[in-house]
């Protein structure tokens, strides 16, 4: 694997990449937090090891850049800050593992090894399209056709998880969960509500129908077969 190492301390920083290599890996080393940002966004590495203590730009911030420009790399996080608030801090900002130093090089291995057998993570779909229905998360646009099509918050989401679903049935339970984050039934039209809100918004001003209600089921977006 080819493994990136983001450590400021030479000793730690020399360790590491000599077992790695030992360990039949290629590995890199840098000390500077905003070096190895860019470094990372534009070379593929299987696996990233970074310390949180860094010049530059601390590692949890590091991480955090990377997951937001899209990078999925697995990164493992080894650093002295060991408290379980720093661990979840770590694990919120993108990080996959958290090894607290001391640390033993054969524990750091097998972690690692244990990220590279992981199936690579495919990036999410930021542009959705059904038909001439298109849905664009980044910018928060929905088009159909040459008409821009104005959603509120909950019909968006409620339209992304349709749209992520074409042509399969999405259950009224799916729906609570998904967009309202109900675990439960709130006894409630507030989802046939927003599917009727919606269908008046890309449906009914124009010809062809996309949204079905697949009756005693729930609904499905898909174009005409």
């Amino acid at each position: 694997m080819r493994i990136l190492l983001i450590e400021d301390d030479r000793s730690t920083s020399d360790y590491v990449v000599k077992g790695l290599l030992e360990a039949g890996h290629q590995a890199e080393a840098l000390g500077d937090g905003r070096d190895a940002l860019v470094h990372a966004m534009h070379a593929p590495y299987d696996v990233i090891v970074v310390d949180r203590m860094l010049p530059g730009l601390d590692g949890l911030s590091l991480v955090r850049a990377l997951r937001a420009s899209g990078v999925q790399t697995p990164a493992i996080f080894l650093t002295a800050v060991g408290g379980v608030n720093d661990r979840v801090d770590g694990l919120e900002a993108g990080g996959d593992d958290y090894l607290v130093k001391p640390f033993a090089f054969s524990e750091l291995l097998a972690r690692i090894n244990a990220l590279g057998r992981r199936p690579a993570v495919q990036a999410e779909k930021t542009l959705l399209k059904v038909a001439d229905l298109e849905l664009d998360i980044a910018r928060r646009t929905v088009r159909r056709g040459d008409k821009t099509i104005e959603l509120q918050p909950r019909e968006f989401t409620l339209l992304e998880v349709l749209m992520r679903n074409e042509g399969r049935v999405v259950t009224r339970t799916m729906l609570l969960e998904r967009v309202w984050d109900f675990h439960f039934d709130p006894k409630t039209s507030v989802v046939e509500t927003h599917i009727s809100r919606l269908r008046s918004k890309i449906d009914k001003p124009f010809a062809v129908a996309l949204l079905h209600t697949i009756r005693s089921t729930g609904y499905s977006l898909h174009a005409p077969r």
